[in-house]
């Protein structure tokens, strides 16, 4: 009887310490997966700092069989990839629960270059030189430049983007730069000098009071519209670039800084960009 309680009691031990071995492999086993869980919480972090960062983009029609081309410049998506953003390419659709997505989820938006404005979203006729956009894309993107603005998100404009940006605001354009202002200054696929007001968001993100810059543009701002200043002109006056007077993140350039040889210019003003909205991500 006594053999057989030592021997029972034996057992009972070894099958104690058993369990205890089972506990604490599930025990180590759990903190390697929670372990493992964090690292890859940390990765998916360090990839969800980077803020979306939405390109409009162009509307192209085949004239021959009427299909639709969603057309982006590769150097705007270069330019925010490079400098700690990510791209995202918006094409034309005409939903509004997509509209409001984007709104929701974009943390900062670029307004790319393109052809013109329909002259009469302005008041004005047009000029023999315009080259009217379609309409679907003037829909789409007035429609998010509006609701855009009243958020407060950073924007940038670009060429076009500053042109409707303008007319959105209230704004009018120069339909035609060489026939209506008469100028020695080429704007269309050149370098020109621009100056820019020392008191200017755009004074700060360059460091200077005058660039040379790349345009490709015909037209330009005329009449300013509201809760916009002027803050670059060209040396034969033609307005180059805006900023919003209130509301957060707002730079509008004529030219093309993306398309630039030197890209410590390009990255000044996209990295601005990205920095605003990785700032106003994070509030």
């Amino acid at each position: 009887m006594r053999r057989f309680l030592l021997t029972g009691g034996i057992f009972m031990q070894k099958n104690i310490i058993l369990k205890q071995r089972r506990t604490a492999k599930k025990i180590l086993l759990l903190l390697l997966l929670l372990a493992v869980s964090a690292c890859f919480g940390c990765q998916s972090n360090s990839r969800s700092s980077r803020p979306l960062i939405g390109i409009t983009s162009v509307y192209q029609v085949d004239e021959d069989n009427g299909s639709v081309k969603t057309v982006v410049g590769f150097a705007y998506v270069k330019a925010v990839a490079e400098n700690g953003g990510v791209p995202v390419v918006l094409p034309t659709i005409a939903n509004e629960e997509i509209l409001q997505q984007y709104l929701e989820e974009l943390d900062g938006l670029i307004l790319i270059g393109g052809d013109d404005i329909p002259p009469d979203a302005y008041g004005q006729h047009p000029h023999e030189t315009v080259k009217i956009m379609p309409q679907q894309r003037y829909n789409f993107e007035r429609q998010l430049i509006l609701a855009w603005l009243s958020g407060g998100k950073p924007i940038l404009g670009v060429c076009l983007g500053m042109q409707f940006t303008n007319v959105v605001s209230g704004g009018t354009l120069i339909q035609d730069i060489p026939s209506q202002v008469g100028t020695k200054v080429t704007h269309r696929r050149k370098y020109h000098r621009v100056l820019i007001e020392p008191d200017s968001s755009l004074a700060k993100i360059l460091d200077a009071e005058e660039a040379m810059v790349y345009s490709n543009h015909h037209q330009a701002v005329d009449k300013l519209g509201r809760g916009l200043k002027v803050i670059a002109h060209a040396e034969d006056g033609v307005n180059e670039a805006a900023e919003l007077i209130d509301g957060g993140f707002g730079l509008f350039v004529q030219w093309h800084p993306e398309a630039m040889k030197d890209t410590a210019h390009r990255d000044a003003i996209y990295g601005a960009l990205i920095r605003a909205a990785a700032r106003k991500k994070s509030d």
